[in-house]
């Protein structure tokens, strides 16, 4: 075996220290994890004080809801257009029956988002231009028949609208069919 120089050894000893040194280091602060952890708990519950869940229908109840409406248009023989939206007034889902006019796609999605804006039926709403007629004025909603508003334990969470059938109460109808569907 050779023999190694003084210098080679302190090199290759101070290596070797810095290496075990790095390893317990390691070690150390893979340990110290849980503890950072527990510290940033009471962080987590200071945000979570901060926030607020919500309910929302899943891309399959929304289809089923809309199906629903579309097939009771069509058992009348209307043609008309089924949208879903979140609470948000995002679109789900959008159904538009063989035959239904080009204006009822837009027509149903603001039908659907007046519903669950104002949580209430969107026939009902259109009495309240009466009193307050700037309301029709509001971007993106509709107060005619035709929209529904879902809800969970009494608080909107996603409006379907139709549009297409010759009057806004045969709309509604189709829409508190769609709601129907979502209980069975």
């Amino acid at each position: 075996m050779k023999k190694l120089s003084l210098r080679t050894r302190v090199v290759t000893g101070a290596v070797a220290v810095a290496a075990l040194g790095a390893g317990t280091f390691g070690a150390v602060s893979a340990n110290a994890a849980p503890a950072e952890s527990v510290a940033a708990a009471p962080a987590a519950a200071a945000a979570a004080s901060n926030t607020t869940q919500s309910t929302h229908l899943t891309i399959d109840a929304a289809t089923k809801a809309a199906q629903a409406a579309l097939d009771a248009a069509e058992k009348e023989n209307q043609r008309v257009t089924v949208a879903v939206v979140d609470r948000n007034g995002n679109t789900i889902v959008t159904l538009r029956g063989d035959g239904a006019g080009p204006q009822s796609y837009e027509s149903a999605e603001k039908k659907a988002y007046t519903a669950v804006s104002w949580n209430a039926p969107t026939s009902e709403l259109a009495k309240r231009l009466e009193q307050a007629p700037n309301l029709k004025d509001i971007p993106g909603t509709l107060f005619l028949g035709g929209g529904a508003p879902v809800t969970a334990k009494n608080a909107p969470i996603a409006g379907i609208g139709v549009a297409g059938a010759p009057s806004g109460d045969l709309d509604e109808k189709f829409a508190q069919a769609g709601v129907a569907a979502l209980g069975r």
